[in-house]
C-alpha cells in the first residue's frame, strides 16, 4: 500500500505532537516522496491523487503514511496544518 490513513491511538498522537509542524493554504501541487513520511493532521482537508489515478482523502484527526517513491498531486481543499516526520 502506497498510502495508509488511520485513526491514531492517543499514544501515537502524543508522539506526533513532538514532530515539526507544516501548514499550507488551499492549493494544488505535485509532490514526490523520496523517503517515507508519516504525519498527523491537526486541521484541514486534503484529497491526493496518486500517479495511477487512485484518490486518497484525509483530514483533521487522521494519521497518514506515504511510502518512499510515491508521486502524487495534492489538492488542499481546506487549509491544512500537520505534525510530520520523515524516515
Amino acid at each position: 500500500m502506497k498510502v495508509k490513513v488511520w485513526k491514531p491511538t492517543e499514544e501515537e498522537v502524543l508522539k506526533a505532537k513532538k514532530w515539526p509542524t507544516w501548514e499550507k493554504e488551499e492549493s494544488t501541487f505535485d509532490w514526490y516522496y523520496d523517503e517515507p513520511e508519516q504525519f498527523y493532521v491537526i486541521e484541514g482537508e486534503v484529497e491526493v491523487t496518486l500517479d495511477d489515478g487512485t484518490k486518497v482523502s484525509f483530514g483533521a484527526g487522521d494519521m497518514v503514511r506515504f511510502d518512499a517513491g510515491v508521486s502524487c498531486t495534492w489538492n488542499v481543499k481546506k487549509y491544512i496544518r500537520k505534525h510530520y516526520n520523515f524516515g
